[in-house]
């Protein structure tokens, strides 16, 4: 018998599919406290969740029989992925469900931010009747600017061009071809900002989009701009949005996500007239909690059932001894793929492995995929996972290519990853240390030998005395602690790169100073 805990509210649908099965006992209970569901999920085998229970790193550990973690719907970030990859514990999402229902809510929001309707609704329930106070504006030949044109923003794009909008696309990680092909105009950031009537926000929330609507692109837009957030809380910073809203930059904004949900009572945009919200409705319709109730329940079947798996954040269509065996090799390929799109500028255009000594002999279609997710993650999130990881790419005239090489270097096993992008070409190679243990161990022309997690930071550096200490005083000036340092070298050319994992994420004011240091040229933040 396997035993399913769902914690939060799913449509009885997906209840009732789930019970059908004989194998399951089934626990619906979406009351239980942190430290009760840390209690209770050690007799669990699957755990269905959505976006309110919060499955901590001490949850993982408690799970002694869990094997899946399932969200009904798209965003992760109440899950901490890294620790259940690590323990084995497969995490899924059902991500098709929501794509109508979210961008209809956005081009909704747009519409009653544009009339006032809201606001109107309120006033006319209060027994007043102020027609000129709700004057609005037409959205006809407005322009639209859509910021992330992946599945959500394309049908918005689509429903605004049959509301006669002029819409206008920026996404660094799709090529202006693919954008154009949708009837769509792609444009660079700034001049999306410059040109833009209403700003539509359409990406995952990642260590590249947190806070980027802030108060120095508020200063590129247009005067009277409208901006609607039906993405993820985090995208844009809602004090600078405050501020911009007071200096009449923005005329008004629909917010449906936010910061901290549900936002403090206190919050400074509950005050301002011009400001529209919702409780985070964007997948909330009928339809979409029906179709997001029965996919997940129809994947935890087949994986705890069939020991098929879809949707998976952090594991590929494998059967599960399979699985075992590849796990160490999966690991490094994802975290090389990571790795290499967080180094290189530029609209990706080739993605290319090699496979060199014992990786060429292993069944390595899942660990493309693996590396292929990794890459696409830092743009996308959680929206890409193993099983559209490859479409994605195709989708985005991204080209993927493997190659195998028998003859070894310095390494029994090496992973080799080519990243061309429309400004520049990188290579990152890495290698399993005894049986599970992956290691980055060159990048480009500097060879190292480092582990790749945590908060890290990539310096290139020209190698002088001194260099290495003057950044560690510098971050020791502000409190951060070193917990990992490896040094590559390039001797012909008199340089360094040097790797650094700090306990804490380094701060632009503290990445400012380092680049003032003295023959310290380029410092990249990372995390893995």
């Amino acid at each position: 018998m396997y035993k399913i805990l769902i914690s939060d509210p799913l449509s009885d649908s997906g209840i009732q599919r789930l019970s059908q099965i004989p194998e399951f006992e089934v626990e619906v209970n979406t009351s239980l406290t942190q430290e009760e569901l840390r209690e209770v999920i050690k007799e669990f085998d699957a755990l269905i969740i959505r976006s309110s229970t919060k499955v901590t790193r001490d949850i993982i550990e408690a799970g002694d029989r869990l094997r899946v973690v399932a969200r009904a719907g798209i965003g992760l970030d109440n899950v901490d992925i890294e620790a259940a990859t690590k323990k084995g514990i497969v995490v899924m999402n059902t991500p098709e469900g929501n794509v109508i229902t979210t961008a209809e809510h956005a081009i909704a929001m747009l519409l009653a931010v544009s009339r006032n309707i809201p606001q109107a609704n309120a006033s006319i329930k209060s027994g007043k009747w102020e027609k000129k106070k709700f004057r609005g504006k037409e959205v006809f030949n407005k322009v639209l600017g859509i910021i992330g044109i992946g599945r959500i923003g394309r049908v918005v794009a689509d429903r605004a061009k049959g509301l006669k909008m002029q819409v206008i696309a920026y996404d660094p990680y799709i090529s202006s071809d693919v954008i154009e092909k949708l009837g769509v105009e792609a444009v660079s950031f700034d001049e999306l900002l410059a040109r833009a009537d209403y700003i539509t926000i359409h990406t995952p929330l990642t260590q590249e989009t947190r806070n980027l609507i802030n108060r120095d692109t508020f200063k590129k837009m247009k005067r009277g701009v409208f901006i609607i957030n039906c993405a993820r809380g985090g995208i844009v910073n809602e004090r600078d949005l405050y501020e911009a809203i007071n200096e009449g930059i923005v005329a008004g904004a629909a917010l449906d996500v936010f910061e901290k949900e549900p936002p403090p009572p206190d919050h400074p945009l509950f005050g301002i007239d011009q400001v529209i919200m919702t409780p985070h409705l964007g997948a909330s319709t009928d339809e979409a909690q029906e179709n997001v109730a029965i996919a997940v329940a129809e994947q935890v079947i087949d994986y705890l059932i069939k020991g098929t798996i879809r949707n998976a954040i952090n594991a590929p269509n494998i059967d599960g001894e399979v699985l075992a065996n590849l796990r160490p090799y999966l690991i490094l390929s994802e975290k090389l793929g990571c790795l290499i799109s967080q180094i290189t500028r530029g609209a990706p255009k080739e993605f290319s492995i090699e496979y060199v000594g014992d990786t060429a002999e292993l069944d390595f279609k899942p660990l493309t995929i693996s590396a292929t997710k990794g890459f696409l993650s830092t743009y996308m999130g959680t929206d890409v996972n193993f099983v559209n990881a490859l479409a994605i790419a195709k989708e985005r005239n991204i080209r993927v290519r493997e190659t195998t090489r028998r003859e070894t270097e310095d390494f029994t096993n090496l992973i080799i990853i080519r990243l061309i992008t429309s400004e520049e070409e990188n290579l990152v190679a890495g290698t399993i240390f005894g049986k599970r243990d992956p290691r980055l161990v060159r990048i480009n022309d500097f060879r190292l030998e480092a582990a790749m997690e945590g908060n890290l930071l990539l310096i290139y550096n020209i190698d002088t005395p001194g260099t290495i200490g003057a950044i560690g005083t510098c971050l020791g000036r502000h409190n951060i602690n070193i917990s990992m340092m490896d040094v590559g070298q390039v001797l012909e050319k008199g340089q360094n790169i040097i790797l650094l994992r700090t306990d804490t994420p380094v701060p632009d004011n503290v990445i400012k100073e380092l680049l003032e240091i003295r023959n310290v040229n380029v410092v990249q933040r990372l995390y893995l």
